[in-house]
């Protein structure tokens, strides 16, 4: 391993401003530039943090492919994109990656809108054959684009749509580039056929062996069965080797190509490399140590609270079973699998097929709890309706990531679940408020079998409630007052509840009394609970951690429907706003979104105010209750 230079010792890079400056380098100065980019990725990643062992393991492939390819001209993708620090560096974003992943500085990910060297936005795996294929076909069609760069790694092969691309280019046949970045390692471990096979054929480079463009010749590569000219495995490390063989590949490709790089997640940092997940997602560190500085948890995470759960249920009940789609560690069954590895599944990056597969679990009689964060669910819409609604069958479905997530962004903000689920007949959809009934509500799941069941939650850790020894099953559809008033009435679902508590304290200094309830279903509502707050309250007001058309709008629907809408009780609800909002603090981000405390407290005054006002107007006195629905989204 190279000695790196120090972070601020980088006169290469400080010469670079664009790509295009690369082309002006010898081999041997790109290679001195190696050592000074991955030196700054570490800088930058130790005081930000973010998604360090991906882009150090992609270091040498970024500077060839830039040395070699002119973009913006030609297109690079990044498949998913967290390997893109590198990238960026060297695009005119080197001041920016200083606020990486914080409000007002660079994504983590690519993103259109960010830069014209990055041709396609991405954050989920396995879109980059399919979105680069439509380049190409564009510029044989007349569109001015140069060739197509396609970064994927190997976890991301695993998913359905990497496979029907490659079918899709091998037919076509246009000259597409496919750089396969195969670490053996996505954020999870590898797994499946197609792991087994990439290995086989990365036998000789991991055991040291010289190769060249031929290959592996002992073995038929799937990519030359699917119509492209594969060429590898080589050393993803081996900056002049890489150097050389992208130059030949740009001279005398004619149809679609994959090269096979092999590389090491963490390459060229001690800390990462020795790492259990070398160290793809950290916090800021120290560099000498590679000692993460991470907040002093007061609470468990909610994702470590549902595995307990889980865990405490499955020991009670041998038909439980858990699937995740490659986030085993993320989605916290990597604890469920230390417990019962016979019982645990990770599909890789499949959400479709685990969805599925939970299907035919189900089916089969047996209790399966699929863990599949909120934004990546959503890959997976059709399963859930055809496979899993339509045929009624009890999948439980664990929806971590709900709400606004932080620094990864919108594109991970779990938004829209509650929509997209609660529209489904026969589906009950929870939320959990707090970590102890998260636990109630893990156990409310097992018992349930009557249809599919989900069950969302945050990211991060619990407000710090004293844990059940053993969930409760709830009620199927029956909320809970936590706080009585007699003038407002809050309904929350989810985790906004502690703001509808402190909403609750600082209107009661303003001589307002209000009640705070915890809906708990959105599907299906609790009835008696809204006709008891509509009934007896001057106002109430729905709030949830997600997008419009979710629980607000189910409690509209159904007041509507009742005529209640129509009478003394004015209607607000709170919701995320019709936008997606961009990469911060999550305490920032719901700032934005309008949904704190403070929010909450300046509706309802609002809303009392104009209630107040309508009812002294002399234009309305004769005429009654105001016959027009008084709803409206929270601004």
């Amino acid at each position: 391993m190279r000695q790196l230079p120090p972070a601020s010792r980088t006169p290469l890079l400080d010469g670079i401003h664009d790509p295009s400056d690369l082309r002006r380098l010898s081999d041997g100065e790109l290679l001195s530039l190696a050592d000074e980019v991955r030196a700054e990725t570490i800088g930058v990643v130790a005081e930000t943090g973010g998604h360090l062992g991906s882009s150090l393991g992609v270091v040498e492939l970024t500077l060839a492919i830039h040395a070699i390819f002119d973009t913006p001209h030609d297109r690079l993708i990044w498949d998913v994109g967290h390997q893109c620090y590198p990238h960026k560096l060297l695009t005119g974003r080197r001041e920016a990656m200083r606020a990486l992943r914080k409000k007002g500085g660079a994504s983590g990910f690519t993103r259109r809108s960010e830069s014209i060297h990055d041709p396609f936005g991405a954050a989920h795996s396995s879109t980059s054959i399919s979105a680069g294929l439509g380049f190409a076909v564009a510029r044989d069609l007349g569109a001015a684009v140069g060739d197509v760069v396609c970064v994927i790694g190997d976890g991301a092969l695993s998913a359905g749509m990497a496979f029907e691309a490659i079918n899709n280019a091998g037919a076509l046949g246009r000259r597409l580039f496919v750089i396969l970045n195969d670490n053996a390692m996505s954020i999870s471990p590898p797994t499946g056929a197609l792991a087994a096979h990439l290995e086989r054929l990365a036998e000789p480079v991991r055991a040291g062996a010289e190769t060249g463009p031929g290959g592996n010749a002992t073995m038929t590569s799937l990519f030359e069965q699917m119509g492209f000219a594969y060429h590898g495995p080589v050393d993803g490390h081996d900056l002049p080797g890489l150097l050389r063989i992208l130059r030949q590949l740009k001279e005398g490709a004619d149809g679609p190509v994959l090269l096979h790089t092999i590389t090491r997640k963490g390459a060229g940092y001690v800390h990462a490399e020795q790492a259990a997940d070398r160290l793809h997602g950290v916090a800021p560190f120290d560099i000498d140590t590679g000692v993460q500085t991470k907040p002093r948890s007061t609470a468990p995470s909610y994702t470590k609270v549902f595995a307990t759960a889980l865990v405490a249920e499955a020991a009670r009940d041998p038909s439980i079973v858990a699937i995740t789609a490659a986030m085993a560690a993320g989605t916290g069954l990597d604890i469920f699998a230390r417990s019962f590895p016979d019982r645990a599944f990770d599909v890789g990056i499949a959400e479709q097929h685990a969805v599925t597969f939970a299907a035919g679990l189900a089916a089969s009689g047996l209790r399966p709890f699929c863990a599949i964060y909120s934004t990546f669910l959503q890959r997976a819409y059709d399963q859930i309706v055809h496979d899993v609604a339509l045929q009624g069958l009890p999948v439980r479905f664990a929806i971590d990531r709900a709400g606004l997530v932080g620094a990864d962004g919108p594109t991970h903000a779990g938004a829209f679940d509650i929509g997209y689920l609660a529209n489904l007949p026969g589906f009950t959809v929870m939320a959990a408020s707090d970590e102890a009934e998260l636990v109630h509500m893990v156990a409310t799941a097992a018992a349930h079998d009557r249809g599919p069941i989900a069950f969302r939650y945050p990211r991060g850790d619990g407000s710090g409630v004293a844990l059940p020894a053993r969930g409760t099953v709830l009620p199927i559809g029956r909320g809970r007052v936590v706080e009585n008033g007699s003038t407002v009435a809050l309904l929350s679902f989810g985790t906004r509840l502690g703001q509808c508590l402190a909403a609750r304290q600082a209107l009661a200094a303003q001589g307002i009394s209000v009640t705070v309830a915890d809906a708990r279903f959105a599907k299906p509502l609790d009835k008696a609970l809204i006709d008891d707050l509509i009934s007896r309250h001057r106002l109430l007001v729905t709030i949830e951690e997600g997008a419009t058309g979710g629980f607000g709008a189910l409690v509209l629907h159904y007041l509507a429907a009742r005529g209640m809408l129509d009478g003394r009780c004015a209607v607000r609800t709170m919701t995320l706003p019709d936008s997606f909002i961009a990469h911060a603090a999550p305490e920032q981000m719901y700032a934005e979104a309008r949904l704190n405390a403070a929010h909450i407290e300046r509706l309802v005054m609002g809303a009392l105010s104009h209630a107040q006002r309508r009812r002294l107007s002399p234009r309305r006195r004769p005429l009654g209750p105001d016959p027009t629905p008084r709803t409206i989204a929270a601004e």
